[in-house]
């Protein structure tokens, strides 16, 4: 049902919202309603006060597999309570406009779907291209208006292009009654983002986000992933989640990231296989002499991540069941040893002076002295890294590594229980 900024105000005002804005923001549910309300106030600024839905899409965090999604691998990640809201209303003719805080406004007509090469980049991009894979699958879409503030900050790892696109998906799912489920969202942006941004990334970016809390996810059968949601935080070990955002510029890094994904093809391909979950592990390291004529050796040592990186999710994940939280930081240490000399995303190839995430690892490594873990988060080179640490001394953790990279710079993250989501 569309409402009133004033009557969401009332809603919020009155309690009305408390147990979904609990469920959203966790402890911090009063600052959350202070950020619809300032969402409002934007929306009736630039639409006018008519009435409205409300939606949130979360951040996420990649707890395990690190670049093993798009292997068809597994991975283990979860949403986390920093979001983009959106407030939005439907339009009778075709067109989305869209004011993101502090990015300026778009609108796209969406009775062209076609691919626009100067949008490859773009959130427009990201619009048609979430439009053209709901429209393939039978949704009838009209426009929309929406303004959307977001606290995931860019370039934290956080993931906030696939929180984007799964809000996207979201407003039109809700707007106009498609049906689509929290899997499907997911895969319209993953299309998007592929397709029409131009970007080669997974799908466990989009899942996390529009599931929501811990999951488990098997991409064997992309088209129809397998996952498992467990209700549980890390808090109940006594351990809390940090990311830190290094500082490094994620500014044309497109062609490192394709790299990981063609270089871990070109040794599926040499078994006659479209990815690595395809290959027998036995088999590629018997056939190491022969690759080396045919591959680079860090294809290889991507390969031997992706083998080592997989079997290690589903052991994180037995561990995290049977409660075994010394386990799953052993092998959380075990992944960021894996992913920093095997798979070689803790810097740009060629940069020769720029070592963010190596410093932040460094400096991590030495606060925490042994008590909590430290690894690369997300798609490296740039941006951001993953700590687990004991509970009562993540504000002290937090303290220095925003003292050595910036304020704000890590946040202790709570994870978020719900996915893409309508307020009602």
């Amino acid at each position: 049902m569309l409402q009133t900024a004033k009557h969401w105000k009332e809603k919020i005002n009155s309690g009305e919202l408390k147990e979904q804005l609990r469920l959203l923001y966790g402890e911090s549910a009063e600052k959350g309603g202070r950020g619809i309300f300032n969402l409002l106030d934007s929306y009736v600024m630039r639409f006018g006060d008519s009435p409205c839905a409300l939606f949130s899409a979360s951040g996420r965090t990649e707890l395990s597999g690190n670049h093993t999604d798009h292997q068809h691998g597994c991975v283990l990640c979860a949403a986390v309570m920093l979001d983009m809201t959106a407030a939005a209303a439907p339009r009778e003719d075709t067109r989305v406009c869209v004011l993101s805080e502090g990015f300026g406004e778009i609108c796209v007509d969406i009775s062209d779907l076609t691919i626009h090469e100067n949008e490859k980049g773009s959130s427009a991009a990201l619009i048609r291209g979430v439009a053209k894979a709901m429209s393939k699958r039978g949704a009838k879409l009209r426009g929309f208006d929406a303004y959307i503030r977001s606290n995931v900050p860019q370039g934290s790892g956080l993931s906030s292009s696939a929180a984007y696109e799964v809000l996207i998906g979201e407003i039109f799912n809700e707007l106009f009654s498609c049906g689509f489920t929290p899997t499907e969202l997911a895969q319209f942006g993953q299309y998007a983002e592929n397709k029409y941004f131009g970007k080669p990334c997974g799908l466990m970016d989009q899942m996390a986000s529009a599931l929501g809390g811990v999951v488990f996810i098997d991409f064997f059968d992309p088209a129809a992933p397998r996952f498992e949601q467990l209700d549980l935080s890390f808090e109940k070990y006594g351990y809390s989640i940090c990311i830190t955002n290094a500082g490094g510029s994620h500014a044309d890094l497109t062609d490192e990231y394709a790299a990981i994904t063609s270089e871990m093809l070109s040794v599926a391909r040499y078994f006659g296989k479209d990815v690595l979950r395809e290959v027998d592990e036995k088999e590629f390291f018997a056939a190491l002499p022969a690759l080396r004529k045919t591959v680079t050796d860090r294809a290889l040592l991507r390969a031997m991540h992706y083998f080592s990186e997989n079997n290690r999710v589903e052991l994180q994940l037995k561990a995290l069941k049977n409660g075994s939280i010394d386990d799953y930081l052993t092998l959380m240490e075990s992944s960021g040893r894996s992913s920093m000399a095997m798979l070689q995303n803790v810097w740009a190839s060629g940069c020769t002076q720029e070592r963010s995430l190596s410093l932040a690892l460094a400096v991590s490594d030495s606060i925490l002295n042994g008590d909590g873990v430290s690894r690369v988060h997300g798609g490296g080179f740039a941006g951001t890294i993953q700590a687990l640490v004991p509970s009562e001394k993540a504000r002290d953790y937090k303290n220095e590594m925003d003292r050595v990279f910036g304020e704000e710079a890590c946040h202790i993250m709570a994870v978020r229980p719900v996915g893409a989501y309508r307020i009602k």
